[in-house]
């Protein structure tokens, strides 16, 4: 929050995207992710800068882990302020939305038990993948 705090903002949002344990019905163990950092930092900051001008944000600040993340923990963190609460809230909804669509972040979701693993594109709902077997499988 001290990115983007300043005594023009009368309103800070806050958003953080968590590891849940489960996907479609099935257990997850974590999340991992991975990207090609230069595009999907230049694409950050294009969400970043457009999203900023639109609702006239104070600040704006957007950070997406790479790697992996375990149960309960946070992969994206969206910041923001404003003078005024609902523009605050609008841009920092509309930022993640972006993010989801169009920056460079694919997942693994690893599920429990023998089914392996799933890459997918970084999109809320997406059921489609590529399977990949577990790392066990694979050495056989």
């Amino acid at each position: 929050m001290a990115a983007v705090k300043s005594p023009k903002a009368g309103a800070i949002v806050l958003f953080a995207g968590t590891t849940r344990d489960n996907f479609d019905g099935k257990p997850v163990t974590h999340l991992e992710y991975t990207s090609y950092a230069p595009r999907a930092l230049q694409t950050m900051l294009q969400i970043a800068r457009g999203v900023k001008e639109k609702y006239a944000l104070t600040a704006i600040s957007m950070v997406h882990r790479l790697g992996v993340v375990p149960i309960g923990e946070e992969s994206i963190l969206i910041a923001v302020s404003a003078p005024h609460r609902q523009a605050a809230w609008r841009g920092g909804e509309e930022a993640l939305e972006a993010c989801k669509e169009k920056v460079e972040v694919w997942k693994l979701e690893e599920f429990g038990g023998d089914e392996g693993g799933v890459w997918r594109a970084n999109r809320d709902g997406a059921t489609g993948g590529v399977r990949v077997a577990r790392s066990r499988e694979m050495r056989e």
